[in-house]
């Protein structure tokens, strides 16, 4: 893109010869002079030039869209030094007037220029773009990385997973967008941060970026007027991002299921993890998760939960969670928002009974008139019964769905929800195939008629987890979460019976 390039560092004049000693990427940005350019504040300070679309097989007055010195930096002055892991690394941003090339051309005239925004959330889809250092990249070229960012905890910045990301790509952009010619684009952050927005000990391929928000764009004003950049007051971080996490987190969450928790009216999230760990994740109810509350530390009983469901089983109005354990053994935990799971919950069965075989329990409304209180189960022999009227202590009435039948066996995961929009909810199956399918209309007189969604396909076999809430403003239960097999996290919001919904990426892949 020849919109980015390299920067140089010069002690005496620049060396118009072959120069590989680049130290950090930059990107030409938009200004009424046509002549700043972005980086990070650790690359700043020094005598510089500015080379963009780099040639490393040219001479420095060869190359194809010339060579820009720096005739004065924009830094933020509370920026500590480089390499910090303080809060200050909030502020590892720059900016750099640069002078008219050799034949008294302005730099963004020459190769054109990107737009900068605020960084949207903590999770997008970005494309980095950089040059690492010549003794990390022998053919010492850009190098371009789609990825997917989040939040870095305690710091008001995020983090994306990219190899290649060596020394040198420093200031180098992240983008949101890159335009039709393929040469300029929105900017949402650049390489710098935390540890000088590189790899830290024991972190392989951790990429740090500042927030662009009000610091960056004050400091962007700066730059564009050719003002003296003034900060005489400490810097004090802006509210931190939430963060889910990442992949490799979200690889051991076990299980799935959600409800209104807390009562607010729209759903939460509850992940069991591989080490028996229970949270709680709140959503804003617009398609958001805003927090986390661990219910339970890790511990070796609930390793053995097998499959979950969350459902209004008491008829509060808060909904609650129930576990099938390893040996049969099936738990009620009656509104779980006010009371958690530090109790010892209400025996529906007792361990070493049949319920062993319920490979899968989701809740849903298939004939309750108000409350989630059905449920349905799938058998190991493939048998589905629907059970109606569940309470704590009883499973209500029974009712078989499908008598036991080799097709049904290869159902691997069950969710229900409001996906055709009617008063009963449906009940959404994903085959051992990637197939997914939805049955609408599911009583206690039967199973509905099917709607498909997903013929078999490879990419859903990779569907690990799933769940259904009702996470957005619509206010139906109907925005399906799918954690796949390398971590990563999608909603689908606002899932109809026969298609998915618009997909939005909560957890990136590991």
């Amino acid at each position: 893109m020849k919109s980015v390039g390299v920067i140089f560092t010069y002690k005496e004049e620049p060396d118009t010869g072959r120069m590989r000693a680049h130290s950090c990427s930059a990107s030409v940005v938009d200004s009424p002079g046509g002549n700043v350019v972005l980086t990070a504040a650790h690359c700043s300070g020094t005598r510089a030039v500015f080379v963009p679309a780099y040639d490393t097989g040219s001479a420095l007055d060869k190359q194809p869209y010339g060579f820009y010195r720096v005739d004065k930096w924009f830094v933020d002055p509370r920026y500590d030094h480089p390499n910090t892991k303080d809060k200050t690394s909030d502020l590892d941003f720059a900016f750099a007037g640069l002078a008219a090339s050799a034949s008294g051309k302005k730099a963004q005239d020459v190769v054109g220029s990107n737009r900068l925004a605020r960084t949207p959330d903590p999770t997008n889809n970005v494309t980095m773009v950089g040059y690492p250092t010549a003794e990390h990249d022998h053919l010492d070229s850009a190098v371009r990385c789609p990825t997917q960012t989040w939040a870095l905890p305690g710091f008001y910045q995020i983090q994306a997973l990219c190899s290649g990301m060596y020394g040198g790509v420093s200031g180098g952009p992240w983008f949101s967008k890159i335009d039709a010619n393929g040469e300029t684009g929105e900017i949402i952050g650049n390489v710098g941060g935390y540890n000088g927005g590189g790899n830290d000990a024991n972190v392989d391929w951790l990429t740090y970026s500042p927030i662009h928000g009000e610091q960056f764009f004050r400091l962007y004003d700066d730059a564009k007027n050719n003002r003296t950049v003034n900060r005489p007051d400490p810097y004090i971080q802006p509210p931190l991002p939430y963060s889910m996490g990442g992949g490799g987190t979200w690889q051991h969450a076990k299980q799935l299921a959600s409800g209104d928790f807390n009562g607010n009216g729209h759903s939460d999230m509850i992940a069991v993890w591989s080490d028996g760990e229970v949270t709680l994740y709140s959503s804003d109810g617009n398609g958001h998760f805003t927090g986390e509350h661990q219910l339970l530390a890790a511990n070796t009983t609930w390793t053995h939960a097998e499959t979950i469901t969350a459902g209004d089983f008491t008829g509060s109005s808060q909904f609650d969670l129930m576990v099938r354990w390893s040996d049969g053994e099936v738990t009620l935990y009656g509104d779980i928002g006010s009371k958690g799971l530090h109790w010892a919950g209400t025996q529906m069965i007792k361990a070493k009974s049949i319920w062993v075989n319920a490979t899968q329990i989701t809740a849903g409304r298939f004939n309750a008139a108000q409350y989630v209180t059905d449920l349905v189960v799938r058998w190991s022999d493939g048998e589905l019964t629907l059970y109606t009227n569940v309470s704590a202590g009883t499973f209500g009435q029974e009712h078989t769905l499908k008598n036991p039948n080799r097709t049904w066996e290869d159902a691997k995961l069950l969710a229900s929800g409001e996906f055709s929009g009617n008063a009963k909810w449906d009940l959404m199956v994903q085959w051992s195939d990637g197939e997914l399918d939805n049955y609408v209309g599911t009583t206690t007189s039967g199973l509905g008629a099917e709607q498909r969604i997903k013929n078999p396909n490879s990419l859903l076999t990779h569907n690990t987890v799933m769940t259904t809430g009702n996470f957005t403003g619509n206010h139906f239960t109907d925005d399906l979460v799918i954690r796949w097999s390398d971590g990563e996290t999608t909603m689908y919001i606002d899932t109809g019976a026969s298609h998915l919904g618009t997909e939005e990426n909560l957890v990136p892949k590991a």
